[in-house]
């Protein structure tokens, strides 16, 4: 039986347009130097399994319904996490178009003209005798072309694009916590104001009580306008203080409108002291983190994707095939036009390699090496910042808590001086300044204690946001998009 060449090397030539070779490195990941362990002991207790951060949402570990229902308006209104959402779109919307380019491309050209033909045209040397013609011209040509990836470069293209895509999932993974984290944070440094303003509401009807004290003491003879005075000062002292803490309250309610998506005026969260804990966590270890983080996440998938660009660049020195097919009809007469004698087609392939560029292919690639290189450098630089964070809040939170044992015991001592500088002075021992200077200092120390109370939530917040809030690298691999026959056939 005989064959003809096209049917014997068919299978053959097949193969090799479809598979090819790929240039460009392979790509591996980049290695950071890693601490086998963190250098501050963890703070609460021995970890245990039921400690790791809670998937998702992970701000209900602090079992805070208002905390929860403005995370929910956050994640619902941000704007900025809506930004995030339009860009992971465009990231999906170009590697589509990445990807558009493994399927032949077809167009269709349909022309109708009518044309006079000069009697003086060329003849190619050929003697005839010519005249002016007016004819007319009908044409329905589909085109087909598909470029053979025979060095990879649209290959690394799409590998290019894929990793561009898992980044801007990341990336929205990334602000998504960003958001909710900086929710928690204000909302908890605005409960610390709500205990401080509290604190000092309390502070300033103690004082009224002490100055309608002082004051009949003083007109009754028995105390002196010193007294008065001393007390009248501390009182007016503290409701300044109020006055201020409540600006600061006001900034921060604004920046929480802001967050959830809502306007300022007439939006307010109401007034709440600190009552909770914060929640036992489990670090890990340094190593986890660089899978648990998506800003790191991100960083690593850009260092991919300038990776494949070396690989498009390189296959810039390599020739390119296109294959191509014309087909259609042909016809004067457009009643004619769908007839089988009408009918023309031609198919083949054209190859094209640029000798001299002047050194543009060169500097392409040498442009993509150095992409490359600064990915490297900011994935160790993003890496390294992580590392960074999660070791200081563990220092914060281990010091807050001694902070807030050796505090506690303060208060508790400045309220002791409080009630024996009153005693005192009630039997005369002592003058009022006494009872001023221990209230002062009391004053003060609950303050302070409030303030150490606020820090360790916003600290526990950072902590989780350092160690990623429940995130996992491996959920990017559902991030591509897989080329498919119904892709072929859109337009």
């Amino acid at each position: 039986m005989r064959h003809t060449f096209a049917e014997l090397f068919a299978p053959a030539i097949v193969l090799v347009f479809s598979s090819g070779c790929t240039v460009g490195p392979k790509y591996q990941r980049a290695s950071v130097p890693t601490p086998a362990n963190w250098e501050t002991p963890q703070p609460w207790r021995p970890s245990d399994p039921k400690d790791t951060v809670p998937k998702g949402e992970w701000w209900k570990a602090f079992h805070e319904d208002q905390l929860e229902a403005l995370e929910a308006k956050a994640l619902d209104a941000n704007q900025t996490l809506k930004a995030a959402v339009a860009r992971y779109a465009q990231a999906r919307a170009l590697t589509s178009q990445a990807i558009s380019a493994l399927h032949p491309q077809m167009n269709v050209a349909p022309l109708a003209q009518r044309q006079r033909l000069s009697g003086n045209r060329p003849t190619s040397g050929v003697p005839i005798t010519l005249r002016p013609v007016t004819q007319n011209s009908f044409t329905l040509p589909f085109t087909v072309s598909y470029e053979v990836d025979l060095f990879g470069g649209r290959r690394r293209n799409i590998e290019a694009s894929e990793a561009s895509l898992q980044a801007g999932a990341a990336d929205l993974e990334n602000v998504r916590l960003v958001i909710t984290a900086e929710m928690a944070s204000d909302y908890f440094t605005l409960r610390q104001l709500d205990s401080e303003l509290a604190i000092l509401d309390r502070t300033v009807a103690t004082l009224d009580k002490g100055l309608q004290l002082v004051t009949a003491r003083h007109e009754g003879g028995i105390a002196s306008g010193l007294d008065v005075a001393q007390e009248e000062t501390l009182l007016r002292t503290t409701q300044t203080q109020a006055t201020l803490l409540h600006q600061q309250r006001d900034q921060f309610e604004h920046a929480i409108a802001v967050l959830a998506g809502q306007p300022v005026p007439g939006f307010h969260v109401t007034t709440q002291e600190l009552s909770g804990e914060p929640p036992a966590l489990d670090a890990g270890l340094p190593s986890d983190l660089l899978e648990r983080r998506p800003d790191v996440a991100e960083a690593e998938r850009q260092m991919a994707a300038a990776n494949a660009q070396i690989g498009v660049a390189r296959s810039a020195y390599f020739p390119s095939l296109n294959l191509f097919g014309n087909g259609g009809w042909l016809s004067g007469d457009v009643t004619k036009l769908l007839n089988v004698s009408s009918a023309v087609w031609a198919v083949g392939a054209t190859a094209a390699e640029a000798i001299f560029t002047g050194g543009a292919r060169r500097a392409q690639v040498k442009f993509a090496q150095a992409g490359y290189d600064a990915a490297v450098a900011n994935y160790h630089e993003t890496a390294l910042n992580a590392f960074r964070e999660v070791e200081d809040d563990l220092t914060g939170l281990s010091i807050l808590n001694d902070a807030k044992t050796t505090q506690q015991q303060a208060v508790a001592a400045a309220r002791r001086a409080v009630d024996i500088a009153s005693d005192r002075y009630t039997g005369g021992l002592v003058s009022y300044l006494d009872v001023v200077s221990a209230q002062q200092t009391l004053l003060s120390n609950e303050q302070q204690l409030a303030a150490i109370q606020g820090e360790r939530l916003v600290t526990s917040v950072l902590l989780i946001k350092a160690l990623g809030g429940g995130w996992d690298a491996s959920s990017l691999a559902t991030a591509r998009i897989k080329p498919t026959i119904k892709q072929a056939l859109q337009p």
